[in-house]
């Protein structure tokens, strides 16, 4: 919702042909993906799973510090890659054209508090479907933060700083909650809906299961290195979410990606989706090595064009996509991880504060915008 269009200068028919080239691109990877493919995610499925194994073990003997330094390295590297490369992927039914029903969306649960079920929901067919239109997309923001200058102000943004880092530190919960919707549905009238109760006790069954696993069956192996494997597994879990969330906020925050009103997609297209698409991520350039920790979310405006398609073949469809960024004339949004962190983290705290000079909206645009 910028002053300036970034995308007025196309027409009607160049959007519907950028559409036509993307779902080329599209068709081709699914013509081309395979065994190579395959072999692909189950190798890093096995990686994972011997690492986490080798680092819990490694932590039954915490109580010497330099096997807390390496149980909790290799324990916060494990979940990451469980969350991101493996449970994020699989959950968006990258692998289900495999057939393989142990790497399947509808079978796989993920190392995450939140239920695989309700997760799908709010980011498959929410968040992706509505990506950055306020009031739709209950990623942008999280329901606790202004993303916008044109949203109305209140005096509760002053602390959207310290509810960004506290989000940032307990992830997992966060999106639990989110996933929830709780901020709607704790009124009285919705908290007594049968669905909502259902799903918040599923919530509560799988918070209970990785609490047990994480900080009481682990440490209570370890003997004498339960306070010790106790605090390393919290570690782990906290750079985890710390590390997801940063690599969120990258793909959806940082200046200069675009954010969109509820009525602006209204009869909206194929193409006009996927140039919402382009318009609403951003990436993050880097090695290989930060690509994989990722889980190639790296890619985020690839992963948002085509979120079904394998992790691994984002990297050469970046290139065709740039290509077409270029040939459209539009700003492909992308820089290093640090440097899209410190934008992300810019812009929670300008947008914390009131804007210096109100906007003048139309009584419709006021309405929407104080609703979302």
């Amino acid at each position: 919702m910028t002053a300036i269009d970034p995308t007025a200068h196309l027409s009607a028919e160049q959007i519907e042909e950028l559409g036509r080239e993307l779902d080329a691109i599209r068709d081709e990877v699914i013509a081309a993906r395979g065994e190579k493919d395959a072999a692909y995610i189950r190798k890093v499925i096995s990686a994972q799973r011997k690492l986490e194994l080798a680092s819990r073990g490694i932590l039954l003997f915490s109580f010497f510090p330099p096997a807390w330094i390496i149980g909790t390295a290799g324990l916060s590297v494990a979940k990451i890659m469980d969350n991101m490369e493996i449970g994020h992927n699989i959950l968006h039914g990258q692998w289900d054209w495999m057939r393989d029903p142990k790497i399947h969306s509808t079978t796989w649960e993920w190392d995450h508090v939140s239920p695989s079920e309700q997760w799908k929901h709010s980011h498959n067919e929410l968040h992706h479907t509505y990506t950055n239109v306020i009031g739709k997309d209950n990623d942008l923001g999280y329901g606790i933060m202004r993303v916008d200058e044109d949203q109305r102000w209140h005096p509760f943004h002053l602390g959207q700083p310290l509810w960004n880092f506290l989000n940032a530190c307990f992830f997992e919960y966060g999106i639990a909650a989110y996933d929830l919707e709780l901020g709607k549905n704790l009124h009285k009238r919705r908290r007594n809906n049968p669905e909502f109760r259902a799903r918040a006790r599923a919530v509560g069954r799988k918070i209970r299961k990785q609490v047990l696993k994480d900080y009481v069956i682990h440490p209570l192996l370890s003997g004498p290195s339960f306070l010790t494997t106790l605090a390393a597994t919290f570690t782990a879990n906290l750079v985890r979410n710390v590390w997801t969330h940063s690599v969120i906020m990258c793909g959806h925050f940082p200046e200069g990606v675009q954010v969109f009103e509820r009525r602006s997609i209204k009869g909206e297209t194929r193409g006009q989706w996927y140039l919402r698409q382009m318009m609403g991520s951003a990436n993050i350039s880097g090695s290989k090595a930060m690509h994989f920790m990722t889980g190639n979310l790296s890619h985020q405006i690839e992963h948002h064009l085509f979120p079904d398609l394998p992790s691994n073949r984002y990297a050469e469809v970046a290139v065709k996509v740039r290509a077409l960024f270029e040939k459209y004339e539009l700003d492909y949004v992308t820089g290093p991880l640090p440097k899209q962190v410190f934008s992300a983290w810019h812009k929670v705290f300008r947008l914390s504060l009131p804007n210096k000079k109100p906007k003048v909206k139309t009584p419709d645009r006021e309405q929407e915008l104080a609703a979302a």
